[in-house]
């Protein structure tokens, strides 16, 4: 689904987890990653080439200890959850998904970002993400016409107004799984 940038501000310090798969991804592939698990972000992987660091195709710079990641059988764990021999499912552009293997997380102290998000579908709802503030760490922009190329936006270049994508899921989670129960979380 569409999102709207609301809001793109300096969060502070904060250990954030790379996660290395044992699988290859491709332009306009990542990770499903939310600091809430009613939205997830397609946080895309490091294939691409850039002026700071060599294509890593294995690696995404998936956020804070604290975010969700989905995971198979519909359920999310957290970053700091993930350790080799995991599962995890890697999703592209246009929502098709497929499992992968973790092969390492590596965690380190790094500068972050918060990115607040509202859909285009009416909903009032903010869905929000904390991000490594870094060139390399890129949020997945939704397709306009047929034929368009993925476009991956940097997060030190996301402004108020730029359109990503994110999945919204509907109820609480209690251990990774989807509950009916009434839940807060700001």
């Amino acid at each position: 689904m569409k999102a709207t940038v609301t809001r793109v501000d300096v969060a502070g310090m904060g250990d954030r987890v790379c996660v290395d798969l044992c699988s290859l991804m491709r332009p306009g592939e990542g990770l499903l990653v939310g600091s809430f698990a009613r939205g997830l972000f397609l946080v895309h992987s490091e294939c691409l080439e850039s002026n700071y660091i060599a294509s890593r195709p294995f690696r995404v710079n998936a956020g804070p200890v604290h975010a969700y990641v989905l995971v198979p059988g519909g359920k999310t764990c957290y970053l700091s959850e993930l350790k080799s021999g995991k599962e995890v499912i890697v999703v592209d552009q246009k929502g098709r998904q497929r499992t992968a293997v973790v092969g390492r997380v590596k965690i380190e102290s790094r500068p972050l970002i918060l990115v607040e998000t509202k859909t285009n579908s009416g909903d009032q709802t903010l869905y929000g993400i904390i991000l490594q503030n870094a060139e390399t760490v890129a949020l997945v922009s939704p397709c306009k016409g047929t034929g368009e190329q993925e476009k991956a936006i940097p997060v030190t270049s996301l402004k108020v107004g730029d359109e990503v994508l994110l999945r919204v899921q509907g109820a609480a989670r209690h251990t990774g799984i989807e509950i009916q129960e009434f839940i807060v979380e700001n």
